[in-house]
């Protein structure tokens, strides 16, 4: 434990960085997001995912059947395109977040 506190101080006056220790794997899934976001996620990653694909068809059925939705609007996330759509009300979006919460993100 010494020897450890000597090199950690040598390693301050000498101005060198420290090797980066590993986060455990717990703390890196804690960095992964847990669920999807209408704020956050891409419309295609949630395309892609046939859970969260059922939740945009039963939602939002007008939406999803928009050409446009599915193929300009994959780089776009829900809160974006809300713009275009008068459907995706805040409160829609709610809605919709609500249901995301219910089923774990995909990697």
């Amino acid at each position: 434990m010494h020897t450890i506190r000597i090199a950690f101080a040598m390693a301050i006056l000498a101005g060198t960085a420290l090797p980066v220790l590993h986060a455990p794997a717990s703390a890196q899934a804690a960095s992964q997001p847990a669920h999807y976001s209408v704020t956050e996620t891409l419309v295609g990653t949630l395309i892609d995912d046939p859970a969260a694909a059922a939740i945009l068809q039963k939602l939002i059925p007008t939406v999803w059947a928009n050409n446009l939705f599915q193929t300009s609007g994959r780089d776009l996330t829900l809160k974006a395109i809300q713009q275009f759509e008068t459907v995706l009300s805040d409160e829609k979006l709610a809605e919709i977040q609500a249901e995301f919460d219910k089923i774990p993100a995909k990697s």
